[in-house]
């Protein structure tokens, strides 16, 4: 034997690169080439959608400046007496000169061109002029626009150049009528007449005094407020509420300290030039900067005589227009908080224009030592790098202009926007994960409204909305929306994919936008999408996908869709070979008719049911999973019905039936739903068949499997303290803490086994409702007709289940018992979260039929007192959380598990303690069924306690599984990244590299040691005492772990530390065994398969680790196995004669490289699943009466060989059809086959043996066995090592026996090593490592040991 602390050494050898090198190469391909099974995100996510993100781009309140008053105090010619002016001066006001003209003209011809520069920005306002005003003209005008305008916001504009500087008690000047006096004007005032929400422009010196005096005064107005409303009696109570003045916005021209600046070759109103002619202001400024002299030929004249328009963008003045919109946007974007830029810069669009000519305010004054003041304040941005991209721009453009004036050259449009695009294509391709947005978001924005650049924008765009949700909120935070919403009336092909993409991603993470699309017939365009078969099919799928957002759960978007021709459309794709098309295709039917009967018709008329019955057998479990929720929704409106209606749901449901042993508990989930639909629809049906059904199950008396009491069930308690408690598991969260008997104390023991005797009345199935009530009520006579779990599964019996395969074709009145059936049977189902929705169904039917033949005594019930806490004490039990042991209490009778107490509860604290007094707890919830340990953990137990009742609606229309919001995430994910697994530099492609080295070494090690031949197999290396007796052992092919399964648990332990891993419960319901064990994936990330006798398949992962153990998926994988009764005193007499026992059990052999896994036991077939595609591919009849036990298959030839319990051993060609597929058949022994195993070689042999010991080699192309070896009798377990030529038989008798291939004993193992070498129990099971000389052995006295061949092999 080699031990892995020798592999370890190895390693560090292996570090040398020579040696690296050689493992490289070595390093099996092979590994890399197999296909993982059950790793799809199906298997590894919650079945929801993601979280919504809360969307702020939409502006709740937009507004509209619908009112400007321009209040201009020159006094032309007179100078107000507290400044004192430069000579010579700044003197333009809006570009005028006031010297030029009469003071009154000037004054007029001003205030006219002011009143222009506003109209620019926002041409359908009101505008006022209030020139050299008196207080009273004042009031007048803010009053009257304040009342014109309502709720829209009001600008006021304040020119003070001609009236002395603000106060310091808050005030601003104006005249008295005569002109000989200058008058406070009280900004408390102006708020009041202004009201809000208003905007106020201060271009005076010292401004900065009127914001901070604006703030005082809004403060003393709230304070005022709150007295008011305390105080009814306070003068301003009686007085209409003045406005708050919360939503005002200020814009000052310098601080409270400042002067404005003087220089005679800038305006006078420079402020007001830079807020409302930027770009001239802009260009005058950058001409006076030194810098301008290295562009030649510009002057100040020059500037005047740029030509084009400024809302032309191909013109030079238009296209800087456009860019300085670009680049304030920008610095914007970047610098402010994400709720201020929206407010200031999406709300209105005067007001976001005046901010962005702010920006540059702030620029051009600071240079002159003058700060702009704003509320709100913005931070500081006159020194961000886009302003250099501003003068490169500019620089470009003025260069040009004496060529074009003098000469008259074409104009040269400037490179910024190809620029900025190329810097955002940089930081989309080489930027880390985390990383800052990138600056030019809004640029790409503004991008898009140019023809020339667009494609490539929105193909970038398209690349950012990719990275995630995050990004597509960022984008639509820049106001991306109106925008690619107007694209959508663009006909030009080339958009189409690009545009189709964009939208995908927005619905992903805003679905809200559908009424958007829909108000725009934007809808249209995606039907021309799915509409065009030159489209490519990922393309289709996206237009599908956003047309079935559009009409989910909205009534409007199914009438537009409706009127569109989506169900033909849709209809015709059902078919594209592209499975997410398919996918979507039927879930946007089943929305579009969600709810919405005229669409339901317009699909009976098409045939839309029949079609979808086609995507039912679909090879993807996404796609059958949509088929069925589409004619759930079918069937699940709630219109009048009529006789021809009821026919097709009849159909519908019908046909819904077949995927009852789906392969995927997606698919079995969605089928709940759907079958709670048609639940809905023929209530009263149901409850007629309900009532039927629980008379049957009351008279009937099924022998139940845990009738008889077995010791076997029962595990005998040691006092061991290396029995410390299960582990819970994820998706038990209130699993039981501990499996079976084995925490209790003696005496709950002997009290429970006392009982025991008693017991046969009690079936789990022979739930009389009384009993359960009377625990529950206080009173026999209550009846209560809750199904538990054990009920529902004795119905299932009663109503002889297995007659399924055969129910299509039935009449159609007994459509609603078939449907029920099928109900029960997935109520019964492995996977939890389908059980507990099938629960809900038949529970809220059983109620409503109870309650509607008894009403009196449900009215009894809710009033009847709460339960003893006596009664449910018995199965308190201080570990938290054993499960009861059969007894006469009606807990155990339902198959009561009590809940464990939470995590970070003390393990000793009762799990449940019933209050006296308190509210009566509904009886599902004080007697959980079985399954309901799948549930979601204590914190459900209180969610109805205050209405007794209200436990009952378990089921309403909107039960639903999450599968549509969690397919839609699909878009919301990055589509274009490459994913993980094929990055070569990702840390899951190195830990794959790592264990694929690691397999390769354990593959050469053992060779090597296997090779050189095996002369004795009888080193003990482990022995431990396992928590339950061993039923099934499992080698994990390249780790130093094992599994052992008892009856329905299951312990790892690591062999080589001797260390107890993990344990915990497989969740099979009690009368069930463990039978089969299998690793999955055992070459990467393994998965562990059990199998248990019951016909269910269960898959886990993150086991034996640090983490939860949880449960990859579940599913029924032999339909017609009811199992029989079992346990360790029958075995004793089994293992003499096998054919007493009741069966095999279920058996397994799996592919790895097929992903097929083979399913038999004890049933007539040979069922082989497809795992990837998580359905039933083929059944192959055995052709015998007896069950299979053993079953050993090779892909490479196709060849699966069964041995059976008659004793024959048969080889299937799985290529065949059902009638010719069985090729030999070897009848030689004459007894139960233990074990039957094909060598994996390509002329390998099958090798098999009987119960009674002789070991047969067959040649599978010849009849006779070619050689036959005779081993000890009384055989329990056999198992053959693949590589080294062994194979090990375990005895009833205490024995194990290790036999070479020519039949050789080279190991006999009686006794345990040690002192005290105690003798070893009865053999439960053995197996051998795949790759080690290694056999694990369990025997009946709970001991799990390990055997190595002998020690010296070591040290050669």
């Amino acid at each position: 034997m080699i031990s892995y602390r020798a592999l370890m050494k190895m390693d560090v050898e292996l570090h040398s690169p020579a040696l690296a090198l050689a493992e490289e190469e070595e390093a099996d391909m092979n590994d890399w080439k197999l296909p993982l099974a059950f790793m799809k995100k199906r298997h590894s996510e919650k079945i929801e959608g993601s979280k919504a993100l809360a969307q702020s781009w939409r502006m709740k309140d937009r507004m509209k400046t619908v009112s400007v008053a321009l209040v201009l105090c020159l006094n032309v010619g007179v100078d107000p007496p507290d400044v004192v002016k430069t000579s010579p001066c700044a003197r333009l006001e809006c570009w005028i000169d006031p010297l030029s003209m009469s003071p009154q003209k000037a004054l007029e011809a001003i205030g006219g061109n002011l009143q222009k520069q506003y109209e620019n920005w926002q041409p359908r306002a009101r505008y006022k002029q209030s020139l050299d005003p008196t207080v009273d003209e004042v009031k007048k005008l803010c009053t009257s626009l304040r009342r014109n305008a309502k709720e829209e916001r009001v600008l006021f504009h304040y020119n003070g150049h001609g009236v002395p500087r603000p106060t310091v008690n808050g005030e601003i000047w104006v005249f008295n009528k005569n002109y000989t006096q200058y008058i406070p004007l009280s900004i408390y005032d102006l708020q009041t007449w202004m009201g809000s929400p208003s905007i106020f422009v201060y271009d005076c010196s010292n401004a900065g005094i009127i914001v901070k005096s604006f703030k005082q005064f809004a403060l003393q107005r709230e304070q005022e407020l709150e007295v008011a409303a305390i105080n009814p009696s306070h003068p301003l109570a009686q007085m209409p509420l003045p406005p708050s003045m919360k939503n005002c916005i200020q814009l000052a021209a310098c601080e409270a300290t400042e002067l404005l600046p003087m220089n005679p070759d800038l305006p006078a109103d420079l402020f007001t030039s830079c807020l409302t002619t930027p770009i001239k202001i802009a260009l005058r400024w950058f001409c006076m900067q030194k810098s301008a002299k290295l562009v030649p030929g510009v002057t100040l004249d020059l500037i005047e005589k740029i030509p084009g328009r400024l809302n032309d963008r191909r013109t030079p003045l238009g296209e800087l227009n456009w860019i300085f919109t670009a680049i304030t946007d920008t610095i914007a974007w970047n610098v402010l908080p994400r709720d201020l830029f929206q407010k200031l810069f999406r709300q209105d669009l005067l007001v976001a224009s005046l901010f962005r000519n702010f920006l540059l305010a702030e620029r051009i004054m600071r240079s002159y030592n003058c700060t702009p003041v704003s509320s709100p304040r913005l931070p500081p941005t006159y020194m961000h790098a886009m302003w250099q991209a501003w003068d490169l721009a500019v620089d470009i453009c003025l260069s040009q202009l004496p060529t074009i004036i003098e000469e008259g050259t074409a104009f040269r449009n400037s490179p910024f926007f190809a620029e900025q695009l190329t810097a955002f294509q940089v930081w989309l391709t080489m930027g880390v994960e985390n990383r800052n947005p990138p600056e030019q978001l809004p640029i790409v924005l503004q991008v898009l409204l140019s023809q020339v650049h667009r494609l490539r924008a929105l193909d970038l765009l398209g690349k950012f909305l990719d990275l995630g949700p995050w990004a597509v909120s960022l984008a639509l935070s820049v106001g991306i929306f109106p925008y690619v919403l107007k694209l959508l009336q663009s006909s030009a092909r080339e958009l189409r994919p690009l545009l189709v993409f964009i939208w995908a991603k927005i619905l992903a993470v805003d679905s809200s936008c559908q009424a958007d699309l829909v108000k725009d017939n934007g809808h249209k365009y995606f039907l021309s999408v799915l509409a065009d078969n030159y489209m490519p099919a990922e393309h289709r799928t996206m237009a599908v996908f956003i047309l079935a957002v559009i009409v989910n759960s909205y009534t409007t978007g199914q009438e537009a869709c409706l009127q569109g021709n989506l169900i033909a459309n849709c209809l015709e794709q059902l078919s594209d070979p592209h499975p997410l098309l398919r996918q979507w295709v039927a879930i946007c039917l089943g929305r579009i008719w969600q709810n919405f009967d005229p669409a339901r018709w317009c699909g009976v008329r098409d045939s839309a049911h029949e079609k979808l019955y086609t995507l039912l057998s679909d090879p993807i479990p996404e796609v059958r999973c949509a088929a069925v929720f589409a004619l759930g929704t079918f069937v699940g409106n709630s219109a009048e019905r009529t006789d021809h209606s009821t026919t097709i749901d009849h159909n519908v449901a019908m046909m819904l039936a077949q995927l009852i042993n789906d392969g995927s508990p997606v698919v079995r989930k969605e089928l709940v739903v759907a079958l709670s639909h048609l639940v809905v629809q023929y209530e009263s049906n149901f409850c007629t068949v309900a009532l039927q059904f629980i008379e049957e199950e009351k008279n009937y008396t099924v022998p139940s499997p845990a009738n008889t009491a077995e010791p076997g069930n029962l595990t005998p308690v040691r006092d061991s303290p290396a029995i410390p408690r299960l582990r819970s598991v994820n998706s038990y969260t209130n699993i039981r803490a501990a499996t079976t008997a084995r925490n209790l104390n003696k005496s709950l023991q002997n009290l429970n086994l006392n009982e025991d005797g008693g017991q046969g009345a009690f079936s789990p199935g022979n739930i009389s409702t009384s009993s359960s009530a009377s625990s529950t009520l206080g009173s026999p006579d209550n009846d209560e007709y809750i199904l538990s779990f054990e009920t529902i599964d004795k119905m299932r019996r009663v109503s002889s289940y297995s007659s399924l395969n055969s129910l299509i074709g039935v009449s159609f009145n007994s459509v609603y018992t078939q449907i029920w059936r099928v109900l029960l049977h997935l109520a019964a189902d492995p996977f939890p979260e389908v059980s507990d929705l099938a629960m809900r169904v038949l529970n809220s039917i059983a109620y409503k039929a109870t309650m509607n033949a008894r009403p009196q005594k449900i009215l009894d019930y809710a009033h009847s007192a709460p339960a003893s806490p006596t009664s449910k004490g018995t199965h308190i039990h201080p570990a938290g959380g054993s499960p009861p042991m059969p007894s006469t209490s009606s807990s155990s009778l339902t198959n009561e598990v009590p809940k464990p107490p939470s995590r970070d509860q003390p393990a000793s604290r009762p799990p449940y303690t019933p209050t006296l007094g308190g509210p009566a707890q509904p009886h599902s919830h004080q007697f959980p069924r079985t399954r309901k340990m799948f549930d979601k953990g204590p914190e459900q137990a209180t969610e109805d306690g205050d209405d007794p009742g209200g436990h009952r609606n378990y089921i309403c229309p909107a039960l639903q599984t999450g599968l549509c919001d969690w397919s839609a995430k699909y878009f919301a994910q990055p589509v274009k990244k490459i994913p993980e697994e094929h990055d070569l530099e990702s840390q899951v492609r190195m830990e794959r590299q790592w264990r694929f080295l690691r397999n390769t070494r354990v593959r050469r090690q053992s060779r090597s040691i296997t090779q050189r031949g095996i002369s004795r197999l009888d080193d003990q290396i482990f022995i431990n005492r396992n928590p339950g007796v061993p039923s099934v052992v499992k080698f994990h092919p390249f780790n130093t772990c094992i599994a052992v399964a008892d009856k329905d648990s299951i312990c790892f332990w690591d062999w080589e530390k001797g260390e107890r891993l993990d344990y915990f419960y497989n969740g099979n319901p009690r009368y069930t065994r463990i039978t089969a064990m299998e690793y999955l994936n055992g070459h990467d990330c393994s998965l562990l398969l059990t199998a248990t006798d019951d016909g269910a398949l269960r898959i886990w992962k993150n086991f034996a680790d640090q983490k939860n153990p949880e449960m990859v998926t579940a599913w029924q994988g032999l339909s017609d196995m009811l199992p029989t009764t079992r346990g360790l005193a029958r075995r004793v007499s089994i293992y003499l004669d096998r054919s007493k026992q009741g069966g095999a059990g279920m058996v397994v052999d799996w592919e790895q490289d097929t992903g097929l896994l083979m399913t038999s036991g004890d049933v007539r077939v040979i069922r082989i699943w497809d795992t990837d595609r998580e359905m039933k591919v083929q059944d192959i009849p055995t052709g015998a009466d007896s069950c299979v036990t053993s079953l050993s298959c090779d892909s490479q030839r196709s060849l699966v060989v069964a041995g059976l319990g008659d004793g024959s051993v048969r080889v299937f060609d799985r290529r065949m059809g059902p009638n010719e597929c069985r090729v030999m058949t070897y009848r030689e022994h004459g007894a139960w086959v233990v074990k039957a195993h094909l060598q994996k070689e390509t002329d390998g042999h099958i090798i098999s043996v009987s119960v009674n010991g002789d070991v047969r080699f067959f040649e599978p192309r010849s009849p006779d066995s070619v050689n036959v070896l005779q081993t000890v009798k009384g055989l329990t377990a056999l198992d053959i090592h693949p590589q080294a030529n062994l194979f090990a038989c375990g005895s009833m008798n205490q024995f194990i026996a290790v036999y070479n291939s020519n039949g050789d004993v080279i190991s006999n193992i009686k006794y345990y090593d040690g002192f005290m070498g105690q003798r070893i129990g009865a053999i439960s099971c053995l197996a051998f490592h795949p790759y080690w000389p290694h056999l694990a052995v369990g025997s009946n006295d709970y001991y799990m040991s390990i055997y190595s061949a002998e020690k010296r092999l070591e040290r050669r």
